[in-house]
């Protein structure tokens, strides 16, 4: 029986990983940890354990402790700060890991660094600035026209992200930050009003295995975020777009052609229909990795079998699930799957 141990397990993603395990045939044991007590409650798991902040200096050690403790194999690490850390790390883990390289992680964790490399290779890209101060943001005007988005270089769920539409906004919204002292760094990033595009793949030494594009629909409380995304879709459809399929395909090569582990990448479409990538979610699955599992291709399932050295079933390299599926949730609400036309209202 397999041994795994996940980290940030009581998150969404966390949640939806673990979920796409059990729904798989083959049975495992299955540990999980986070700094929330209370969210730990909600997968589905064999042991349960309290771990440090990833920032915490006895983070490696605790983890270790762990894995010791229940004899676990293979550690996913699942938020993106705890893919970092152990990335760094992976040496000290007592386990095995299923990661990219250490510098292909270093680089999709930043949206700048990810930038400029798309861009050195040709790869049609959304222009992207360093943003400081005031100076920088009058620099962004030019250069990208208005609006534009300013968000932090690093982090998920649309983080430090908003809409600058004057630069007063901008300015405020920078000091904001700074007089929280999070030290975050910011970027400014051409305003492509597309739809809000995400590839979900998964990858073998620099061989694609499979992978499913969808688009977000609506967001979870928008109305709770200045940028009105959350990062976390309510509504979200599959769809089959070669162009997108194209354009990840390669931005992930653009960064690494030996490629290994989970690559989950954002793109919007420019003026010209051409998907842009605008950031590389790496070493982990997006949150609703469940849709994909509940839709017929159980990616967290292959990806434990790749970790492990095993065969995995044929699968499509690209559009791995029927377009036109609409994965719709809420908070406390359940999931629902529904295709395209089923939909059980009437409008009066």
């Amino acid at each position: 029986m397999k041994r795994i141990l996940v980290t940030g397990a009581g998150g969404p993603a966390g949640v939806n990983f673990v979920r796409s395990l059990r729904k798989a045939e083959e049975k495992m044991f299955i540990a999980g940890s986070d700094v929330n007590k209370f969210h730990l409650e909600l997968p589905d798991l064999d042991k349960r354990y309290l771990l440090p902040k990833n920032t915490d200096p006895e983070y490696i050690e605790k983890v270790n402790e762990v894995i010791n403790r229940e004899g676990i194999e293979f550690l996913h690490p699942q938020p993106d700060s705890e893919v970092g850390v152990i990335s760094e790390n992976r040496e000290k883990i007592h386990a095995k890991v299923f990661l990219p390289a250490k510098e292909t992680i270093r680089i999709c964790q930043d949206k700048l660094e990810s930038a400029k490399v798309w861009k050195s290779k040709g790869i049609p890209v959304a222009n992207v600035l360093e943003v400081k101060d005031e100076n920088d943001l009058e620099k962004a005007k030019e250069v990208l026209g208005m609006p534009f988005w300013l968000r932090a270089t690093r982090g998920a769920g649309a983080r430090g992200s908003t809409l600058v539409e004057n630069l007063e906004t901008g300015i405020h919204w920078i000091k904001y930050w700074e007089s929280r002292r999070v030290g975050w760094k910011f970027i400014a990033q051409e305003y492509l009003p597309a739809d809000d595009i995400a590839f979900q793949s998964l990858w073998n030494k620099g061989e694609l295995i499979c992978s499913q594009a969808r688009v977000r629909l609506e967001y979870i409380y928008p109305e709770l975020a200045p940028s009105g995304k959350t990062g976390t879709p309510s509504v979200a459809k599959t769809i089959h777009d070669e162009k997108v399929n194209k354009a990840a395909y390669e931005c992930v090569k653009a960064i690494d052609p030996k490629a290994t582990g989970i690559f989950c990448v954002d793109l919007k479409k420019n003026p010209e229909g051409i998907p842009c990538p605008t950031e590389i979610n790496v070493g982990r699955f997006f949150t609703t990795s469940y849709f994909f599992t509940y839709a017929g291709i159980n990616m967290p399932y292959l990806y434990v079998k790749l970790a492990y050295g095993e065969e995995i079933p044929d699968v499509k390299k690209f559009n791995c699930v029927p377009e036109g599926l609409y994965w719709i949730r809420h908070m406390d609400s359940g999931p629902v799957l529904r295709k395209e036309g089923e939909w059980r209202s009437e409008k009066i």
